[in-house]
């Protein structure tokens, strides 16, 4: 990733939108974004696009994203990645399985990397806490609460080496 000349990047995330290719649900992310995210400098997405041809019609930031399980097969999208901002280091990956136990397993798959963050989906449960001095990031779902109280995504703040996550609820 290009040198960022800014105190502070801030970084959208979304995960498990499940959303179809069409016109109104490009209007649904660009005003997620545009809503409650900017401005951002870079936006993640940590998988259950369903259409990942969405993230092409974001321009003005860098867009990550990786494949969910209802993501098709035949997409480009890694199954896991690392992304470099400045010095930090995201993990990014959607996840598998009951949440139970959710948490240790993607972190195994980044076993052999260093990490500032792991930006995880599947749950549709917002998380945003340090273990280990590591931030455990998933930002719930914009589309599907599964049980939450609100719809959210998240945000990250990175100043030097320092890496910050907030929950944002959607009205």
């Amino acid at each position: 990733m290009g040198q960022f000349r800014k105190d502070i990047i801030r970084v959208g995330v979304i995960s498990d939108s499940h959303l179809r290719d069409t016109a109104d649900s490009i209007l649904l992310l660009e005003g997620l974004i545009e809503s409650y995210l900017q401005p951002i400098d870079v936006l993640l997405h940590a998988g259950d696009l369903i259409a990942p041809g969405l993230l092409d019609h974001f321009e003005g930031f860098p867009v990550y994203a990786v494949r969910g399980n209802m993501d098709p097969a035949t997409t480009d999208l890694p199954y896991k990645r690392i992304v470099q901002i400045g010095p930090v280091r995201i993990g990014l990956i959607h996840g598998w399985g009951p949440a139970c136990g959710l948490e240790q397993a993607v972190l195994n798959e980044f076993s052999d990397n260093r990490l500032d963050c792991l930006v995880y989906g599947h749950t549709h449960r917002p998380v945003c806490h340090y273990k280990g001095g590591l931030l455990f990031f998933n930002p719930g779902s914009p589309t599907d609460k599964r049980g939450m109280k609100y719809h959210t995504v998240g945000l990250l703040e990175i100043a030097g080496t320092e890496i910050r996550g907030k929950i944002i609820q959607i009205d």
